[in-house]
């Protein structure tokens, strides 16, 4: 974004049948956020995502993208606990929000929306 750059094709490539994954990038010279409802807010109102089509984007897409998506029984192809979705065996990485409602994602950017951080099963932040 720092570059003014066209943003990527998302909608197009979606509509092709590519996975695609938004990620925050943390770049000073390109994108220099940190913030995933940022990214997730300029998915559905750039690039024409909707809003589960921008969620799976920054979960399930980001994971296939790191090789690390679940195939079977929650483990990546290397066998450790996949990452990008919620089944038996992942890595219980999770994201809780403290809204009603998940569009708060898309339209209500850089208000803090977390309730609660999860990383491999254990609580590491609560609000």
């Amino acid at each position: 974004m720092s570059t003014r750059e066209k943003l990527a094709p998302a909608r197009t490539l979606l509509d092709a049948g590519v996975t695609v994954a938004i990620a925050s990038n943390l770049n000073p010279g390109t994108s220099f956020t940190s913030s995933m409802n940022f990214c997730v807010t300029t998915a559905v109102l750039q690039q024409h995502l909707s809003l589960d089509e921008a969620i799976t984007a920054a979960t399930t897409g980001g994971a296939k993208a790191l090789r690390r998506h679940d195939v079977g029984g929650g483990k990546d192809p290397s066998g450790r606990p996949a990452k990008g979705t919620l089944v038996p065996g992942a890595a219980a990485d999770l994201h809780v929000l403290n809204t009603t409602s998940a569009i708060d994602l898309a339209y209500r950017p850089g208000m803090p929306l977390t309730w609660q951080t999860w990383v491999g099963g254990d609580l590491v932040f609560s609000a």
